[in-house]
């Protein structure tokens, strides 16, 4: 007691010199409530409504007839995950220490407690009110429920749940995901995962679509099987228990007769077996199929000569056929879905005009962008989209898919980009097109999920940080090294040579700044990178340790074994530049070869052929790592006194036994093998046994090794027995007299050529010849040779 008036007596005496000072007494404070938990999807309108509610050790849940019992199971398990005991009632006894009121907004007691948050007319809508004691959530309808149940777990904190107004509802009316690439589909456990995951992201639609399911094109008339019918029964289940449509969608177009209605019959009764399961959306894509050639006679005959306007004439009177005929009179079903054959581009044509002035208003238009994979998607372009084809279009966005020919041996993780806010009034849904690894592609198709419900409040580096912390279970440490792993598999590609998202974009700057600051003070430089290069080394063991997600990390898999590799030749390239500062030959050389071995191991690894048809290595931060290996080895080689080690096939002359003809053109000529790009190729016609491709360096240089890289999208096993030659003369006679021939130099590989296969030379040389051993005619295809030697490019 004593003590505490003696500490009284200095607060009155400054009271009383404030006083005579003419100053205002101090009021104290009170405490800023803290900031409102990120919330992704980004809500339309979020704001405090008070402090925090405590997390109770009992709460009452007060549901009714009209409850959705997804919601109510989900935020039943929430709270009970958080220790707290959850009594369901009809009716709130006003004694129970938390009260969560859930279902229709409009119930009375919902209304009461959401206290003037707005509840949205718009279908899935949702109103939250957390303060005080009571939690009101209410859905415009029951997936608006849901959806209110899942934005209540992003607010629930280890302080309890953040005292909260939420008014929301999705910008687009579609979203989701389509399963729609090439290569080998996802299983049923990955196809389970998607729809648990879309369901979290509050996106709708899901859409069967594997292009390698026969069922769904090639033998499309064909009935599915009672097996795979029982598997999809468990997928349209799993879908409806996340409010999510599952579509099936079923392509006809590489075969079907329009004009025989065996045909049209076969197709609706393809539909009605998924319709008897639960499905209700319904998609006909006629995508990737000729339209200038008919399946039968019987459609030149209806339709007249091939061409755009008749293509889509008949397929304008099948697709109105299904909305007419079969989606019109089937209880609950949404409207039917295609895919046009031409879906990436803006020009008006005879095929567009058709589906303009004659497709049902109903079926709902899939549209790519301005090309298969747009480098962007504006609203001007999206105008245009809807005008073209006379309804709001569709987006089927082809990202992060990594079927085609630039994505080989990539993830794509990049967060969603380049698609312009405002696009939700243009658009009637947005869905993704992921990649063949289901849960990889997740982090991408979780800011797509963001952007697709409120275009207009999304923020990239939010929804990225948010996609990290999902797949990180919430813990920030290992999110942030899910955003390290994203920065090292960024990229991008378009079908064109230029990405539509750059790779690496934070390793890249961090290695640009090591690189000039080296060149003043290497040793500086060496400490100031360290950090980055252990931290890469080591991202893959936080990911095993601390993602949860077990598809994503056998996904990553690869990628994260390829990391520790880079990680590791990084560390040991700083060292090797530690030592050439240092003037230590051996430390250095030490180094440098550890350095080698460690990217020559993770170049080599390669992506599991059953889960993805393209062969080849994984690649990342590409060419980032590589170069700053490249420079480490010019490094060392010049503190020895040595030319550094270049590439010398680089744009100069190449032929080939042939040329593959396409159409009277020759667009895969030698050429393509040294112009320094990995992704196009050159071809040999076919007709000929032991096809072969050479360069000419245009001088004998010293010669260290040579680099095949070969076609990544198909046909890799067609180079796997072949002859690598080097000469200082040209090659004369059949490869058999080669082999045999004074100054030749030949290396036999017989491993796949999926790339890149390197060989050590360690002779000089001006001549590099490819010959393929094969005694019956077959294509060789090189993607790109590379020949590294010590001389001068020119």
């Amino acid at each position: 007691m004593t003590a505490r008036r003696t500490l009284k007596a200095p607060a009155v005496a400054v009271l009383l010199l404030a006083a005579s000072l003419g100053a205002a007494p101090p009021v104290s404070a009170a405490p800023a409530p803290r900031p409102l938990p990120t919330v992704s999807p980004t809500p339309q309108h979020i704001a405090r409504a008070g402090a925090d509610v405590p997390l109770p050790a009992r709460a009452e849940l007060v549901t009714g007839t009209t409850t959705d019992p997804a919601a109510r199971t989900l935020v039943t398990r929430l709270l009970k995950d958080h220790g707290v005991r959850v009594d369901v009632r009809t009716k709130a006894s006003g004694r129970a220490p938390l009260t969560v009121l859930l279902g229709p907004g409009t119930r009375p007691d919902i209304a009461r407690a959401l206290r003037g948050t707005d509840l949205p007319d718009h279908a899935e809508g949702y109103a939250l009110r957390a303060a005080g004691r009571t939690v009101a959530l209410g859905g415009t309808d029951a997936t608006g429920q849901f959806y209110a149940a899942q934005t209540l777990r992003r607010l629930v904190t280890r302080h309890g749940i953040a005292g909260a107004t939420v008014s929301d509802f999705p910008s687009m009316r579609l979203r989701g995901s389509i399963e729609g690439f090439y290569g080998p589909p996802w299983t049923t456990d990955e196809r389970l995962d998607q729809m648990d995951f879309l369901g979290e992201v509050k996106s709708n639609t899901y859409v069967y679509a594997p292009k390698d399911d026969p069922y769904h094109r090639d033998k499309w008339r064909d009935p599915y099987p009672d097996d795979k019918l029982k598997e999809l029964g468990a997928l349209v289940d799993r879908a409806a228990a996340n409010h999510v449509r599952f579509t099936f969608a079923v392509s006809p177009g590489g075969s079907i007769c329009y004009s025989d209605p065996a045909d049209v019959k076969a197709l609706t009764g393809k539909l009605q077996a998924l319709y008897d399961l639960g499905v209700r959306s319904f998609s006909i894509p006629l995508d990737d199929i000729s339209y200038t050639k008919w399946n039968c006679a019987g459609d030149q005959t209806e339709f007249g000569a091939p061409g755009r306007g008749p293509a889509a004439r008949a397929q304008v009177g099948l697709l109105n056929a299904v909305q007419k005929d079969f989606i019109a009179t089937h209880d609950g079903a949404n409207p039917l879905q295609t895919v046009p054959t031409e879906y990436g581009d803006l020009t008006d044509t005879a095929y567009k005009q058709e589906l303009r002035g004659h497709l049902d208003p109903a079926v709902e238009v899939m549209w790519t962008g301005t090309d298969v994979v747009p480098p962007e998607i504006t609203n001007s372009q999206a105008q245009q989209a809807s005008q073209l084809f006379g309804r709001k279009v569709f987006v089927w966005d082809n990202y992060p898919v990594n079927d085609f020919g630039r994505t080989a041996g990539r993830l794509l993780l990049a967060p969603y980009d380049r698609r312009e806010a405002g696009l939700s009034g243009h658009l009637s849904g947005l869905v993704s097109n992921p990649m063949n690894q289901e849960a990889a592609s997740k982090l991408a198709v979780f800011t797509m999920s963001d952007f697709a419900w409120n275009d207009r409040g999304y923020d990239r580096a939010t929804s990225a940080r948010q996609s990290a912390l999902h797949l990180a279970g919430g813990d920030p440490r290992v999110a942030d090294a899910v955003q390290v792993f994203v920065d090292l598999n960024h990229l991008a590609p378009t079908f064109g040579a230029t990405p539509w998202q750059p790779q690496s974009p934070r390793l890249s700057a961090e290695l640009a700044t090591f690189w000039t600051a080296y060149a003043k003070d290497p040793g500086a430089a060496v400490r100031a990178f360290a950090p980055t290069a252990a931290t890469i080394e080591r991202t893959p063991a936080v990911l095993r340790d601390g993602v949860p997600d077990r598809l994503f990390l056998h996904d990553a898999d690869r990628w994260l074994t390829a990391t520790e590799h880079w990680g590791a030749a990084l560390r040991h390239g700083l060292a090797a530049l530690k030592a050439i500062d240092a003037h230590d030959e051996d430390a250095a050389a030490t180094a440098r070869k550890a350095m080698d071995a460690a990217a020559d191991t993770a170049a080599h690894i390669t992506v599991d052929p059953a889960e993805h048809h393209q062969l080849g290595p994984v690649k990342i931060a590409d060419p980032y790592l590589q170069d700053f290996v490249t420079q480490v080895d010019a490094a060392h080689d010049t503190s020895l006194g040595l030319q550094p080690l270049r590439q010398l096939a680089l744009n100069k002359k190449a032929v080939q036994i042939s040329d593959y003809n396409a159409g009277g053109t020759t667009p895969y000529g030698a050429a393509k093998a040294v112009d320094g790009d990995r992704f196009d190729f050159s071809t040999t016609s076919g007709k000929e046994a032991q096809p072969w491709w050479q360069v000419d360096l245009g001088a004998v240089a010293g010669l260290e090794r040579i680099d095949l890289y070969n076609r990544t999208d198909c046909c890799a096993d067609r180079t796997k027995d072949y002859y690598v030659l080097v000469s200082d003369e040209p090659f004369t006679g059949t490869l058999a007299e080669q082999l045999t021939k004074p100054g030749v130099w030949a290396h036999h590989e017989t491993a796949q050529a999926g790339g890149p296969t390197s060989v050590a030379v360690d002779r000089p040389g001006r001549y590099v010849r490819v010959w393929l051993a094969n005694e019956r005619p077959v294509e060789l295809n090189i993607a790109e040779v590379e020949v590294y030697g010590r001389a001068a490019s020119g």
